[in-house]
């Protein structure tokens, strides 16, 4: 070999020896995912059920403080705040935004149409028009659905068990969530059929909720559905105090209100859609499209009723609803 050849070859091998050093110096791709709720902070996080999404990132291999960033945002409740929230989240250019709930998901949606959006828990995500179809979503959104219809008839038919000659049932509602409307008119067919008139009652601040458990007593009602809505998330303890005063059996979806002092939710695992939608980012961090992942909807749902709840109202749960118990709470 000559001296040229020689030179060549040592100055190509340290080249190469330069830049593999330098390739196995590269930092690791740090993901950076937002997080739209309309809740407010210390209710999601006190429920564990964002704890189940992070923990849920590391086991997919995103490890905050190494490869992942998320960035939180809380409206804390306040509707018009989400919208600000969402813009936000656009700006820092998030690689995904996790949307829950449907105003959150409609916020994001209408401030991107190209950063990738997985909704959780949301009602009607076809009506609400964030997405085509649920097996074909078609745009930027995919994600869970809490589904329409199915859960709100057996609600019904729990409150019905436990109040055998109930003909006239409230709605707690709001009736700007678009949820809550959805849900609303789904019910009011189903309990058509069965001969139970529907009255909602559109409250959101604490002196409306006064007002509408007095209104409950007015119209005669025998019960009290609890729709899912963060006004009633924040005030979870008055809806309580509200209920157990004009002794009034509730139901609701979610198995926090249910710990809360509710008597009874049936409804899908929070946390479990939660874990879920952590499999939904990772597929899109990993090259997936949004409009190819079909929108799931839950297989599982738990019956869950506060015992103390029901003896403070003087009820007693009927044997066969007993059977269907997925836990009693004391």
């Amino acid at each position: 070999m000559t001296t040229r050849r020689k030179v060549l070859l040592g100055l190509g091998l340290c080249t190469l020896s330069v830049a593999l050093q330098t390739f196995a110096e590269q930092p690791p791709k740090v993901w950076r995912i937002g997080v739209l709720a309309q809740r407010e902070r210390t209710s999601v996080r006190d429920t564990g059920q964002f704890d189940t999404f992070v923990m849920a990132m590391r086991e997919l291999g995103y490890i905050e403080g190494k490869n992942l960033v998320i960035e939180w945002r809380y409206s804390e409740t306040n509707d018009e705040r989400l919208l600000e929230m969402a813009a936000q989240l656009a700006q820092l250019k998030v690689h995904v935004i996790v949307a829950v709930g449907t105003i959150s998901a409609i916020a994001a949606k209408k401030m991107t149409a190209t950063i990738p959006i997985v909704m959780t828990s949301v009602t009607d995500p076809v009506g609400s028009g964030l997405v085509a179809s649920l097996g074909r979503p078609g745009g930027n959104v995919t994600g869970l659905s809490m589904g329409v219809g199915d859960t709100g008839s057996k609600r019904l038919e729990l409150m019905m068990a436990v109040v055998p000659k109930l003909s006239r049932v409230a709605v707690l509602m709001n009736s700007a969530n678009p949820g809550n409307t959805v849900g609303l008119k789904n019910l009011q067919e189903t309990a058509k059929k069965v001969g139970v008139t529907v009255v909602p009652i559109d409250a959101s601040t604490p002196e409306e909720l006064e007002k509408g458990f007095a209104r409950m007593k007015l119209e005669r009602v025998g019960a009290v559905m609890i729709s899912l809505d963060s006004s009633k998330t924040k005030h979870l303890q008055l809806i309580v105090a509200l209920a157990i005063k004009y002794r009034l059996p509730s139901v609701s979806i979610s198995r926090d209100y249910t710990v809360a002092g509710l008597l009874m939710s049936y409804g899908h695992d929070f946390a479990e859609f939660f874990r879920l939608a952590a499999t939904y980012v990772d597929k899109i961090l990993k090259g997936a499209k949004p409009s190819d992942l079909p929108v799931q909807r839950p297989t599982k749902f738990n019956l869950v009723i506060n015992g103390k709840t029901a003896k403070a109202l003087g009820l007693t749960i009927p044997p066969e609803l007993l059977l269907q118990v997925d836990e009693v709470i004391e």
